[in-house]
């Protein structure tokens, strides 16, 4: 998919003023570090942008600040979701407040939803963090449900 300039420079915003609880997120998502799987940052997917999407699996990751706890937001997110599930992907969300309280039982969730939507016949191994010192595995802190928002909210 060709991007227009105006689409790569405002991804390329998007990508430089990430939230607190996004740069948490990219840190454990980055370079493979889930699986093997490749995670993009503001992957663009029709009219929107995706927080984080991996297009080998068909998933978007999309982190709510308290803004769209709002009706309106919540009927925008709805649509979003819809057409992000036009392109294939399902979309898990999450609260930003759950992803710095709670970021190892967000991944955890992250990981159940990768290990499911991958096919039977890929081998997925889990690797190890790079990052010393914070506890880098994915341990299951609570069931992944209690954190994952679903996109038909109403």
């Amino acid at each position: 998919m060709q991007l227009s300039v105006d689409q790569r420079s405002f991804a390329r915003g998007l990508r430089q003023r990430q939230t607190d609880a996004e740069r948490r997120i990219w840190s454990r998502l980055r370079d493979r570090q889930l699986f093997g799987c490749k995670f993009r940052r503001q992957h663009p997917v029709g009219p929107y942008f995706a927080d984080f999407a991996c297009l080998e699996i068909g998933l978007a990751i999309e982190l709510d600040g308290g803004q769209h706890a709002e009706k309106r937001a919540q009927m925008q997110d709805v649509i979003r979701s819809d057409v992000f599930a036009g392109y294939g992907l399902e979309v898990m969300r999450f609260w930003d407040n759950d992803v710095l309280r709670e970021t190892d039982a967000v991944i955890a969730a992250i990981a159940q939803k990768v290990m499911a939507l991958a096919r039977p016949a890929e081998a997925l191994t889990p690797t190890l963090s790079r990052q010393s010192g914070r506890g880098g595995g994915m341990p299951l802190t609570r069931p992944a449900a209690d954190l994952s928002r679903k996109s038909g909210r109403g």
